[in-house]
């Protein structure tokens, strides 16, 4: 099925009577627990730019829109958005063109997470049809507007399970002017976890930390990237490679090409791209990265991927097939989710991290008022459990 228009998708999940299968650009399918749907709703013909006003940092699309026509919209005028999307492709080794509307199903978010946030901190409004066939709408065009219910920070994450978005509306960022990464090799996890810390505490406003233990080169290296105004950024990037000095020779590289491919290579976790194994994402405390990353050592290999972003708390693991993480976890508070994995692990362990019996009642409980039939990606974010 292929509505072009929200009222046409309406139509089709008011007269369902079973599962529905959303199904956007096609990237991400393999996101989450198996859907169990008999039929498939295509949202690629919902799609365009519907409003954009670069004076006022706004943009709305419609939900099937490629990435790439918005990014490319955006480009034009020296602007972006903020939260830097995760492309799955190629982790994921799936095909089709990533829409917008699942890059916000899905928060995709990437490095630059922790100083502008997460996708849905960056979406002011939404369309959406629920699992009744209602047509919701819900924060505005412009951010003056944003009142009412918050559901856009509902909807964004939830993976097509509330309702399918139409129609989403972002505030937007200037293209930064100039870019440096201070590079600093040969740390330790640990001596990494705090070159990051002191970093994005300081004054000199950090937009991506991340460490990996093993480079291109097969060396330890630690990025911690700047950006802004030309001069600017080289009087913070040099501040900021003094400052971290005594850990180790810290480098600055200033190359437009190779600082966009360095954090594409993070933000895309691209050193597991075509290697066996499931791959995890666990968010702890940055603090604590390093010691789930040690428990997964010791647990499973040495030799096991790991990759640290948002200055160590998200860990990306690529571990043994059917390996459970979350016993890695102990003591430590964070989830894990399984982002690579087969079907055989996904439906064992759950690809989302067991929620607290007070979380999942009203999770389903929120699930059950927005879509009462359980007919959008049954599955796909778990049973739901039973309200007392």
């Amino acid at each position: 099925m292929k509505p072009k228009t929200t009222a046409e998708l309406a139509e089709i999940i008011t007269s369902a009577r079973s599962g529905l299968r959303i199904h956007g650009g096609g990237t991400r399918q393999e996101l989450g627990n198996p859907v169990a749907a008999d039929d498939t709703v295509l949202t690629g013909g919902i799609t365009g730019i519907k409003l954009y006003e670069p004076g006022a940092l706004t943009l709305s699309a419609g939900a099937g829109t490629p990435l790439s026509e918005i990014e490319a919209a955006l480009d034009e005028h020296g602007q972006q958005l903020a939260f830097e999307p995760m492309d799955h492709r190629g982790l994921l080794a799936s095909a089709g063109e990533p829409s917008i509307g699942g890059v916000v199903a899905c928060n995709a978010s990437g490095p630059r997470r922790i100083q502008a946030g997460a996708c849905r901190d960056s979406v002011i409004g939404i369309t959406f049809v629920d699992g009744t066939g209602k047509v919701v709408r819900n924060g505005g065009r412009v951010m003056k507007n944003v009142t009412g219910y918050d559901l856009v920070k509902l909807l964004a994450g939830s993976y097509g399970t509330l309702g399918v978005l139409t129609e989403v509306t972002f505030k937007l960022l200037p293209r930064a002017e100039a870019r440096a990464v201070v590079l600093i090799e040969g740390l330790t996890d640990e001596q990494a976890m705090a070159a990051m810390s002191r970093a994005v505490t300081s004054p000199f406003g950090v937009t991506g930390a991340a460490h990996t233990p093993r480079g291109i080169d097969g060396d330890p290296v630690t990025m911690i990237r700047i950006e802004g105004f030309v001069g600017s950024v080289r009087y913070r990037s040099e501040r900021l490679a003094r400052q971290l000095s005594d850990l180790g020779t810290a480098e600055i590289e200033t190359d437009p090409a190779r600082t966009a491919a360095g954090w594409r290579w993070v933000r895309d976790a691209e050193s597991f791209h075509g290697k066996p194994g499931d791959v995890w994402r666990v968010s702890v405390r940055p603090g604590d990265g390093a010691r789930v990353a040690r428990s997964a050592r010791n647990g499973f290999s040495e030799d096991i991927g790991v990759l640290y972003d948002w200055c160590g708390g998200l860990v990306w693991l690529l571990v043994p097939e059917q390996s459970d993480v979350r016993n890695c976890l102990g003591e430590v508070s964070g989830h894990a989710t399984i982002v690579r994995g087969g079907v055989e692990t996904r439906n064992a362990l759950g690809a989302f991290h067991p929620e607290p019996a007070p979380l999942a009642r009203i999770a389903g409980a929120l699930r059950r008022k927005f879509d009462p039939r359980q007919i959008l990606n049954p599955g796909l974010m778990g049973a739901q459990p039973d309200l007392p």
